[in-house]
């Protein structure tokens, strides 16, 4: 098991690597490096030219590497693929609250994130600028539409959840029709969405919620609709797609020296 063909060249030779962004775009990723060499070698040393968050221009360096062959060979495309697809959501989150141009909304993300990676792309989403909705089921009520139909009404819903859950965990309810949205006031829910609704109804909902509760627009934004938003009043607008269908940004590792020695590492020790 293992990296055969780093193992089979690679005694106890040494070599400095650069991480260089081939596109721009927002930086994503530093603890995965540090972390994701680290558990290859103990050996490895790293000097990282940008932070989470960071603007990247294509040609620049991300991090200096420097320390055994084989284990920066080895991690090489696991830490790549990592940060490639952290920083495309950066990358998109941070384009997101651009094009939107409004301080009194936050852009969330969703649970549409990849298995197993939720926890660095839900950071990643931060890195560029948004806020996490919620992580799992277990963290927040969410009354959607099928609850409803299974349960039979809003109110019937809202009053089950909060007798379970107490008064400390925050009850939110989907709505799409102004009907839906009064019965959810009627209810007492901490925070309303509206469901798949246009700019100019997600306005006149927001506008008839009183101030006390929270609102958050959702379901069939686009990058492209999202300045349409700008102005309606709503306090979220959580969007699936920072996530679910981003581009990884295009980041490379190349070596730049090859040493006899892992002591000998020109960058990380002048």
């Amino acid at each position: 098991m293992g990296d055969l063909t780093s193992q089979s060249i690679f005694g106890e030779q040494s070599c400095e690597a650069e991480i260089v962004a081939k596109s721009d775009g927002i930086f994503a990723g530093a603890a995965v490096i540090k972390e994701g060499f680290a558990l290859l070698d103990e050996h490895v040393q790293i000097i990282l030219h940008k932070t989470d968050g960071d603007i990247l221009r294509k040609g620049e360096v991300i991090a200096v590497l420097c320390g055994p062959a084989a284990a920066l060979l080895s991690g090489e495309r696991v830490v790549l693929n990592l940060i490639q697809r952290m920083s495309g959501i950066a990358t998109m989150t941070r384009e997101a609250v651009r094009r939107l141009d409004d301080e009194q909304i936050k852009i969330c993300d969703t649970r549409k994130t990849t298995p197993g990676l939720r926890m660095l792309e839900k950071y990643a989403v931060r890195a560029g600028g948004g806020y996490n909705h919620r992580f799992g089921l277990y963290d927040g009520i969410m009354i959607k539409d099928n609850h409803i139909a299974a349960c039979g009404s809003i109110l019937e819903a809202c009053q089950k959840a909060r007798q379970a859950a107490g008064h400390m965990v925050n009850i939110e309810v989907e709505i799409e029709t102004e009907e839906q949205l009064r019965e959810a006031i009627e209810a007492g829910a901490d925070v309303i969405m509206f469901d798949n609704c246009p700019p100019d109804t997600v306005r006149h909902f927001a506008n008839l919620t009183p101030n006390h509760i929270k609102t958050e627009a959702s379901g069939g934004i686009t990058l492209e609709s999202l300045p349409a938003f700008k102005g309606t009043g709503v306090n979220y607008i959580s969007l699936g797609f920072l996530t679910h269908s981003v581009k990884s940004l295009d980041i490379s590792m190349d070596v730049t020296l090859s040493n006899e020695s892992a002591e000998e590492c020109r960058y990380v020790n002048s």
